[in-house]
C-alpha cells in the first residue's frame, strides 16, 4: 500500500513537472519567429517594460543558491549570516540607482549590445584587446556559474525522485537550451516575470507552513540557542564584529556592479524613465525573497537538530519530510524555476560573448544580422555542454561555485563600470589591466586565504586592486613623457 502511494505521490510530482516545463515551452515557441536579428536575440530590441526588466534582472540572480546556497549557510551560522542578504539588497539598489539609468542611456547611444562592446566603445580601443579580455573573463567565470545551477538542479532531482544525479542535471539543461535557443532575450524576460512571482510565493509559503506547524518562532529561537548558533545580527559591538559585518555585506553586494547578466537585463528597458519603478518593484521582490529564505534557514536548525549530510539540502528535505507531496512537485518548479532563470541569462550573455566578441571580432567583421542569429544559436548549445562536463564531475558546493563565479565576474567588471559611467578620463590600458587583475585576483584569493587562514572573501581584494590598479594606470598613461 505504501509503495503504490509512493508512486502516485512521484507521479503527481512529475505530472506537475510536466505541465510547467510544456508552459515554459509554449512561452519559446510563440516567440521563436519574433527573432529575427541578433539585437533582438540578445537584447530584445530594447523595448522591455518596467515590469519585466525588474523581475527579470531579479530573477536572473537568485539561482538555485536561494533555495538551497543560501538557507544552508543559515542553517549553520545562524542570524548572523543574514547580513549577507542584507548586503545583497543594498548593493542591489545602489546598482539600479547609480549604474543602470546611465548605462541604458549610454549603450544605447553606442549601439552596444554586450558590456565588451560597450568597453571597446567607452575607451576607444581599436585594437580589439578590450574585446577580447572581456569575452574571456566572462565565458571562463560563467562556466562554473552555469554549471552550480546544473549541480543545484542534479541535488534536486536526487533528493525529490531518488533519480541519479546525472539525470537531473541533464533534465536541466534540456529545459534551458530549449527555450533559450528558440527565444533569446525577450522569451527569457517573459518566463522570468512568470516564475519570479510563483518561486516568490512558493518561498514564503514554506516558512509560512512550517511556522504554523511548529508554534512559531519561539521554538526555533531556543533550539538555535541552544546550539550556540547566533540569535542577534549584532553579538558583540566591537571592531571586529563590524568589519566582520562589512566583509560579510560587501563579499557577495559588492559583485553586483559587474554581473553581465544582471548588468544586460537594465540595457533592454524601453524607457530610462521607468527606471525608478522597475527599482522599487524588484527591491521589494528581493527582500521578500531572501527573508523567506532566511527564515527557512532558521526553521532547518530547530527541525533537524542533529544536522544534515549535505546542508544544501535543507529546503528539499524539509519539504519531504513536514509538507504535503503535491507541494514537493511545486517546491521542484520553484528550485527549477530560480536556477533556469539565471542559467538562462547567463548562457545568453556568453553566447553574445561568443558571436559579437569572438566570431564577429575574429572571423566575419561584416556579418549579416540573421548569421550572426545562427552563430548565438550554436554558442547557446556549444556553452551549456562544456557546462554540462564541468557540473558532471561535481568539482565543488552549489556554495562555492556561486561565490566563486560571482567574485570573479563582479572583481574583473564592477570597477570598470562604475569608473566608465563616473570618469572621464580612464586610458584603455588601464580598463585592460582593471578586468585582468581584478579577474586573476578573485581567482586566485581563495588558495592564499586558505594557505594564510586571512578569511577575507575574493570579491573585496580583488575590487579594490582592479579599481587602484585602473585609476593608477590612467594617470600614468595619460602623464606627458619629458623630453
Amino acid at each position: 500500500m505504501k509503495t503504490l502511494l509512493a508512486a502516485q505521490y512521484l507521479s503527481l510530482e512529475l505530472i506537475t513537472f510536466a505541465v510547467y516545463f510544456s508552459a515554459l515551452l509554449g512561452v519559446a515557441v510563440l516567440s521563436y519567429k519574433k527573432q529575427q536579428s541578433d539585437t533582438d536575440f540578445l537584447i530584445g530590441n530594447r523595448s522591455l517594460n518596467f515590469w519585466l526588466t525588474a523581475l527579470s534582472a531579479h530573477a536572473s540572480d537568485m539561482s538555485s543558491w536561494l533555495f538551497l546556497g543560501y538557507p544552508a549557510l543559515i542553517y549553520g551560522s545562524g542570524v548572523f549570516s543574514a547580513w549577507a542578504a542584507i548586503g545583497l539588497t543594498l548593493f542591489m539598489f545602489l546598482n539600479w540607482q547609480f549604474v543602470a539609468p546611465k548605462l541604458r542611456t549610454i549603450t544605447e547611444q553606442s549601439n552596444s549590445l554586450t558590456l565588451s562592446s560597450y568597453f571597446e566603445t567607452r575607451f576607444g580601443d581599436t585594437t580589439g584587446s578590450l574585446r577580447l579580455i572581456s569575452g574571456f573573463m566572462s565565458i571562463l567565470f560563467f562556466l562554473f556559474y552555469i554549471s552550480s545551477g546544473l549541480v543545484g538542479l542534479g541535488l534536486l532531482v536526487e533528493t525529490l525522485f531518488n533519480l541519479h544525479y546525472t539525470a537531473g542535471i541533464s533534465i536541466g539543461l534540456l529545459v534551458v537550451i530549449t527555450y533559450v535557443f528558440m527565444g533569446g532575450y525577450r522569451t527569457i524576460a517573459w518566463i522570468d516575470l512568470f516564475q519570479g512571482f510563483f518561486l516568490l510565493a512558493v518561498i514564503v509559503l514554506i516558512p509560512l507552513l512550517l511556522l504554523r506547524q511548529i508554534g512559531g518562532m519561539g521554538p526555533v529561537m531556543a533550539e538555535i540557542s541552544a546550539k550556540q548558533l547566533s540569535t542577534t545580527f549584532f553579538p558583540d559591538y566591537t571592531p571586529k564584529t563590524f568589519i566582520h559585518i562589512f566583509l560579510t555585506m560587501a563579499s557577495f553586494g559588492l559583485g553586483y556592479f559587474g554581473q553581465p547578466h544582471i548588468i544586460t537585463k537594465f540595457m533592454g528597458i524601453r524607457r530610462v524613465s521607468d527606471m525608478h519603478k522597475a527599482k522599487y518593484l524588484g527591491i521589494s521582490w528581493q527582500a521578500i525573497a531572501l527573508a523567506a529564505a532566511t527564515f527557512i534557514g532558521l526553521i532547518g536548525i530547530y527541525i533537524f537538530p542533529r544536522g544534515l549530510d549535505n546542508p544544501e539540502q535543507l529546503t528539499l528535505e524539509l519539504v519531504k519530510q513536514t509538507l504535503p507531496p503535491f507541494f514537493a512537485g511545486l517546491v521542484l518548479c520553484a528550485v527549477l524555476a530560480a536556477t533556469t532563470n539565471v542559467m538562462a541569462a547567463q548562457i545568453l550573455v556568453v553566447a553574445s560573448n561568443l558571436s559579437e566578441d569572438f566570431y564577429k571580432r575574429l572571423f566575419r567583421k561584416h556579418a549579416s544580422p540573421e548569421e550572426l542569429l545562427w552563430v548565438s544559436r550554436c554558442s547557446v548549445i556549444l556553452i551549456s555542454l562544456v557546462a554540462f562536463m564541468v557540473a558532471f564531475f561535481k568539482l565543488s558546493t552549489i556554495y562555492q561555485l556561486v561565490l566563486f563565479s560571482f567574485s570573479g565576474l563582479g572583481s574583473a567588471f564592477g570597477p570598470l563600470i562604475l569608473l566608465s559611467l563616473y570618469v572621464e578620463n580612464i586610458h584603455k590600458y588601464a580598463a585592460f589591466a582593471g578586468i585582468l587583475i581584478g579577474g586573476l585576483t578573485a581567482a586566485a584569493w581563495p588558495y592564499f586565504n586558505e594557505l594564510y587562514q586571512w578569511n577575507i572573501p575574493s570579491l573585496v581584494p580583488g575590487f579594490f586592486l582592479s579599481a587602484l590598479s585602473i585609476i593608477i594606470l590612467s594617470a600614468v598613461c595619460r602623464k606627458p613623457i619629458e623630453a
